[in-house]
């Protein structure tokens, strides 16, 4: 082979999504959250009669809420994770050392489900099992479906998470912070913002735009209408 012509592998080298629960996942989340919450917030106050201030007033504090409360969930989430991905790690790791023989069979069955001749099962365990870290690394992913070495920043999804979040929020908010002072413009923008929402998703999964941007419409629609009635409700009986 000519030094410096490409490999195989890297001549069809090719990429993957995101698919670890990495700031993706923390994204669609925050900004599908903020949306609902704040849409079917604006839709509970405005039906309850408040004036368009306190609407605001309202809208900004859940967006301020919320856009912490989801950081600071997604970050816990995805460190506690990370942990006990860390606990199982070391507990394999202790396993491989102190029943090196057993585990090995079980590398050698593990490649015999997935349609590796027996005799070929052992022999690539054995050379596999010859590196620790690469048997251990076989047995984590095998056993647990995790791959220890492409873990999720806790960073990285919570500031996804407060960043959708706010901006989802903010958009039901934006008619009002122009100076409209009746509901529904609100909620047309909240409608738009969860339609724009589910079509730009749909681009990271195999469902069309429409499906998805139709379903979260519908979602949101479902929150804001039943919320508006509760709004509605209260507001008549305190009045």
């Amino acid at each position: 082979m000519t030094s410096g012509a490409p490999t195989d592998a890297e001549a069809h080298e090719h990429s993957h999504a995101d698919v670890s629960g990495g700031w993706l996942r923390a994204a669609v989340f925050g900004a599908m959250d903020g949306l609902v919450t704040n849409t079917a917030l604006v839709a509970g106050v405005g039906g309850g009669g408040a004036a368009p201030r306190a609407i605001v007033l309202a809208g900004v504090a859940s967006l301020v809420a919320g856009a912490i409360s989801m950081a600071l969930g997604e970050y816990t989430s995805v460190k506690t994770q990370n942990e006990q991905l860390e606990l199982e790690v070391e507990k394999e790791r202790r396993e491989l050392a102190r029943n090196p023989v057993g585990e090995l069979d079980e590398l050698v069955e593990m490649l015999r489900v997935r349609g590796v001749d027996d005799r070929l099962a052992r022999t690539v365990a054995v050379q596999l099992s010859r590196d620790p870290e690469t048997a251990l690394r076989l047995h984590v992913v095998a056993e647990l479906g995790l791959d220890p070495e492409d873990r999720p920043s806790p960073m990285v999804a919570a500031a996804s998470s407060f960043v959708t979040f706010g901006i989802g929020a903010l958009i039901p908010l934006l008619p009002f912070l122009a100076g409209v002072s009746v509901l529904w413009p609100a909620l047309v923008a909240g409608g738009i913002g969860l339609l724009a929402a589910g079509a730009i998703s749909s681009r990271f999964t195999p469902r069309p735009w429409w499906y998805s941007g139709a379903r979260q419409l519908l979602f949101g629609a479902a929150a804001a209408g039943i919320t508006y009635l509760v709004g509605s409700a209260i507001g008549v009986t305190v009045a």
